[in-house]
C-alpha cells in the first residue's frame, strides 16, 4: 500500500523540488502539515504543487475545498485496494445532481463528492460561476467526469429539459436539493407573490426535478436524494416568515417521499443547517441589522449565544454530513431531518 505523505517542518521549502503529484498545504503562521496530518487553524492557507503554482484562498471555506482537493490529487496514483481501504471509492461510478452549487453549501457538497469518487453535475444559474466550480473539483480517476447546468430553477420546463438531457447519458443516483432561501420578513406581512415565488423556487422545482431523475435512479437500482433545507421545520426562525413555511413543505413533501421510494431502494432524507458561514448569513445579518438599527457584529453574537458551540459551521462540515447521507454506509437511513446546528435546536 502506497504511505501519504510525511511531515515536513520546513518553511522554506522550494515547491520546485516536490515530487511530481505531491502536494502540500501551508497554514500560514502555524506550520507545514503533510496529507497525512492536516490540522486547520485560521488564516491564509496555500496549496503548493510540484509545478511551483501557488494558489491562494484567504477565506476559510475556499481554502478547505482547495485542501480537500490537494488530498485527493495527492492520493491519484493508489490502486483500487488501496482506495477501497482508505474509502476513497465509496461512489465511484454513482453520478451525483448537485443544486446550488456555485457557493456555498452546494459548492462544498460538490467537492465531497467528487472526492468520494463521484461523477457531479453541479447546477445553478451562472455559467462562469460553474465553470470555476467545475474546474475545482477532484477527480479520482481518469475515468471521472463532471459537467455542469446552468438554468434558473425558476424556468421548471427548462430545468426539466435540461437535466432529463444529462440523466439520458448517465442516471443520476444521487440528488442533492439545494436552494437559497427566500427574503426575510414577517409572514404575516409578506405578499401573496412571496409565498407563490418561494413555492416555485423550493417545492415545485425539487418535484421537477425529482420526476426527471427517477426513471434512471430506479432502474440504476441506488438513489439518494437529500434536501438541504434548514432547522426551522423544527423550531420556525424568527423573521423568515416565508422561508420557514415553505422549508416545512418541503419536509413534508421529503418525508412522504421516503415511505413512496423506499421499496425501490431510494432514500430520502433532509439536513438542517443552523448558522453557517455562507452569503445567506451575510444576507440575515443584514436584513436584521437594518431591522434593528444594530451592527451586524452584535447581531452576530446574539445569534451565536443561541449556539452551544459559539461558532458558526463551516460549509464543509454540512456538506460532510449530505455526503455521508448519500454514501452506501447510510443505506438504512430513511425519511429523517438531521440538524447540523451546534445544539442550537432545542426540540428533540
Amino acid at each position: 500500500m502506497n504511505e501519504p505523505l510525511g511531515m515536513n517542518d520546513d518553511f522554506e521549502a522550494d515547491p520546485d523540488a516536490l515530487p511530481p503529484g505531491e502536494w502540500w498545504v501551508a497554514i500560514i503562521g502555524d506550520t507545514w502539515s503533510g496529507l497525512d496530518s492536516i490540522s486547520w487553524h485560521p488564516g491564509i492557507a496555500e496549496i503548493f504543487d510540484s509545478s511551483g503554482e501557488r494558489p491562494r484562498y484567504d477565506d476559510e471555506q475556499h481554502a478547505r475545498m482547495a485542501l480537500l482537493d490537494a488530498e485527493f490529487r495527492a492520493f491519484d496514483g493508489l490502486d483500487e485496494e488501496d482506495a477501497a481501504i482508505m474509502g476513497f471509492d465509496e461512489l465511484l461510478g454513482k453520478h451525483a445532481l448537485v443544486c446550488g452549487a456555485s457557493q456555498g453549501i452546494g459548492r462544498a457538497t460538490a467537492h465531497e463528492l467528487a472526492g468520494l469518487g463521484a461523477d457531479v453535475t453541479v447546477l445553478a444559474r451562472s455559467v462562469d460561476a460553474l465553470e470555476r466550480v467545475v474546474a475545482e473539483l477532484p477527480r479520482r480517476s481518469s475515468a471521472q467526469k463532471h459537467g455542469y447546468i446552468a438554468v434558473d430553477m425558476g424556468n421548471h420546463a427548462e430545468l426539466r429539459a435540461r437535466i432529463e438531457a444529462v440523466a439520458n447519458v448517465q442516471a443520476i443516483n444521487i440528488l442533492i436539493n439545494n436552494s437559497g432561501g427566500p427574503p426575510g420578513g414577517q409572514a404575516s406581512t409578506a405578499t401573496t407573490q412571496a409565498f407563490h415565488d418561494a413555492f416555485n423556487q423550493h417545492l415545485i422545482a425539487a418535484q421537477t426535478i425529482l420526476q426527471a431523475i427517477l426513471p434512471g435512479m430506479q432502474g440504476s437500482g441506488y438513489g439518494r436524494i437529500v434536501n438541504v433545507i434548514s432547522t426551522s421545520v423544527k423550531e420556525p426562525i424568527r423573521n423568515l416568515g416565508v422561508s420557514n413555511t415553505i422549508r416545512g413543505a418541503v419536509a413534508s413533501w421529503s418525508k412522504t417521499l421516503a415511505t413512496e421510494l423506499g421499496p425501490f431502494g431510494i432514500t430520502v432524507n433532509n439536513v438542517l443547517p443552523g448558522y453557517t458561514r455562507t452569503q445567506r448569513l451575510d444576507q440575515i445579518l443584514g436584513d436584521r441589522a437594518r431591522a434593528t438599527g444594530s451592527s451586524e457584529e452584535k447581531i452576530a453574537e446574539g445569534m451565536l449565544a443561541t449556539v452551544p458551540l459559539r461558532r458558526f459551521a463551516e460549509a464543509s462540515e454540512i456538506a460532510s454530513v449530505i455526503a455521508f447521507l448519500a454514501s452506501p454506509a447510510a443505506g438504512y437511513i430513511n425519511g429523517i431531518n438531521v440538524p447540523v446546528d451546534g445544539g442550537r435546536t432545542l426540540s428533540l
